[in-house]
Order: C-alpha cells, then sequence, then structure tokens
C-alpha cells in the first residue's frame, strides 16, 4: 500500500461518486474501504434489519440513521478507532497500491489513520458542494443528523486538498482529472 486517501464531505456531496470513478480510474491499484459498512453491519445485526438495504443509498436507511448515530458514537468514546480498525480490517488493503475511504467524518478517523499508518501514507480530500446542489442531489436538513458531530465534526478541520463539487459534470472525469494531479498519481 502506497497511500491512503481520505474523502471528507457533508452528505450529498459527492463523495461516493467520487470514490467510485476514482477506483475506476486506479482500476485493479487501489480498493474502497467505508468506515460506515461496520457500523451499518452491526446495526443491522443489533435490531435484525436488512443488511443490504442498510448499506444502500437508498431510503431505508434514513429511518435509522439518527439513532444509529448515538450508538456509533457511544462505542467510539470508548474506542474512538473501532470502525476504522474494523473497516480496515474487512478489506483486503495488502493487495493494492491505494485504498480509499470514502466516508471521514471526524477528526478522530483522520487521528487513527495517520497515528496507524503514520502521516506520510494519508492524505486528506475535503469534498464541498453548495446547499442548492446538494439539494438537488437530494439533500434535505434533518435535525440530529446535519447538526451532530457525524456531519460537523470535521467543519474547521484543515486538509491536504479541498475540491468543490458542484459542477454539472455527470461523469465526474474533470473532478477526477483533478484529484489525479493534486494527489500525484499516474
Amino acid at each position: 500500500m502506497k497511500k491512503i486517501f481520505l474523502i471528507s464531505g457533508k452528505r450529498k456531496c459527492g463523495k461516493d461518486f467520487i470514490s467510485e470513478r476514482l477506483l475506476n480510474r486506479l482500476a485493479d491499484r487501489a480498493l474502497i474501504v467505508r468506515i460506515s459498512e461496520p457500523i451499518k453491519k452491526e446495526w443491522a445485526n443489533k435490531l435484525q434489519l436488512d443488511i443490504q438495504a442498510m448499506l444502500s443509498d437508498g431510503p431505508y436507511k434514513e429511518q435509522y440513521r439518527r439513532d444509529m448515530i448515538v450508538w456509533s458514537d457511544e462505542v467510539r468514546r470508548r474506542d474512538y478507532g473501532f470502525f476504522c480498525r474494523a473497516a480496515m480490517e474487512q478489506a483486503p488493503v495488502g493487495e493494492v497500491d491505494y485504498v480509499i475511504v470514502s466516508d471521514v467524518r471526524r477528526k478522530n478517523d483522520i487521528r487513527w489513520f495517520r497515528e496507524t499508518y503514520g502521516p506520510q501514507m494519508v492524505q486528506t480530500l475535503r469534498l464541498t458542494s453548495l446547499p442548492e446542489t446538494r439539494k438537488a442531489r437530494g439533500w434535505q436538513f434533518t435535525v440530529g443528523v446535519d447538526d451532530e458531530p457525524s456531519e460537523c465534526d470535521l467543519d474547521d478541520s484543515s486538509f491536504d486538498y479541498v475540491l468543490a463539487n458542484d459542477k454539472d459534470d455527470q461523469s465526474g472525469e474533470q473532478l477526477i482529472d483533478q484529484i489525479m494531479a493534486m494527489l500525484q498519481i499516474s
């Protein structure tokens, strides 16, 4: 593994979209790790929910999001790296050059990756989008979600790179070209 790219941003700013396009460009040299995956799996098992629906981007998980956030915050208070570690242990990270973590949401997520892999291995990318853009993508402000640390903890953080994702580039290729240049990936 050469680098770990930590991608963060608000809901509906395009984290998954950009991560998938970056993965496509890097082909078999990369994989995507999602910190939310072990959270959703544990929560689904705990409440006997549909795991596939919880892992999707559909409305099913939204009805459980707030309680899942509260529960995962309790787990993080005991062990801030619990879900980061679980996500990385589930992925075959030794088989690729690049790991794309598509859903970094907290300062302690970044802290865990830097402490575990070293700051030289970790690069952070913050995606931003205007509220109008996010609304056009289906975002609606939700009290207890959009005003919680899971959405706001990184608001005052600094990142290696910050990139606006507001353009109507359906393929995302222009943004991926910018990211590849910024991250110095050939």
